[in-house]
C-alpha cells in the first residue's frame, strides 16, 4: 500500500487534530474511552471494515481492525489503547493477509492523545467520534507531498 501514516506532524486538518511541537498530550483515564467498547461494522478505503474493542483491563483496551476489498482480505491491525503518565495513547501494528508485519518487530505506530470531548477522542492524527450507534474514525494520511483525511464509518452491531 502506497499510503504512509504520520503521527508526528504539527498540522491540523478538518476534524483531525495533531499535537503542536512541544505540546504535551492531554490528561485522561481509560474510563473516558469505555464508549468505544464493542463490535463495529462499516466502510473505509473503498472497502468493508470491522473494528472490535474489548472492555478495559489492566488500564488498557485491545482492538482489532480488518479491511476487506472485493471479498479479499487486504490487511488487519492489532490496536492497544493504554493509560500512562496521566494520559492515553493508541499503539497499533499492521499485518498483511499472510500475517507479515508492516512495522519492524519492536516498532509500533503510536498516536498520543490530543483531547477527549465527550464521546470524541482526538489522538495525534486520528479521531474516534461516537454518536449513538455510529462511530466515525478520521485518519490523517500522507502520500508523497499530499496530506489527506480518510473517513471510516461504522455501525455498532451485536456479535
Amino acid at each position: 500500500m502506497a499510503v504512509l501514516l504520520s503521527a508526528g506532524t504539527a498540522t491540523q486538518a478538518q476534524e483531525v487534530r495533531t499535537l503542536e511541537e512541544g505540546q504535551q498530550p492531554a490528561t485522561a483515564t481509560m474510563q473516558q474511552m469505555e464508549w468505544l467498547t464493542g463490535y463495529w461494522e462499516g466502510s473505509g478505503f473503498g472497502g468493508d471494515c470491522i473494528e472490535v474493542w474489548t472492555p478495559a483491563a489492566d488500564n488498557a483496551m485491545q482492538g482489532i481492525f480488518r479491511f476487506v476489498m472485493n471479498d479479499t482480505l487486504v490487511f488487519t491491525e492489532y490496536m492497544h489503547v493504554f493509560a500512562h503518565d496521566n494520559t492515553l495513547s493508541i499503539k497499533l501494528k499492521h499485518f498483511s493477509r499472510d500475517l507479515s508485519g508492516w512495522e519492524e518487530q519492536a516498532e509500533w505506530t503510536t498516536f498520543p492523545l490530543v483531547a477527549i470531548e465527550g464521546q470524541t477522542a482526538y489522538f495525534n492524527g486520528l479521531t474516534y467520534a461516537r454518536t449513538g450507534n455510529t462511530l466515525i474514525i478520521k485518519l490523517l494520511l500522507y502520500e508523497g507531498d499530499r496530506e489527506y483525511e480518510e473517513e471510516f464509518r461504522f455501525e455498532k452491531k451485536t456479535l
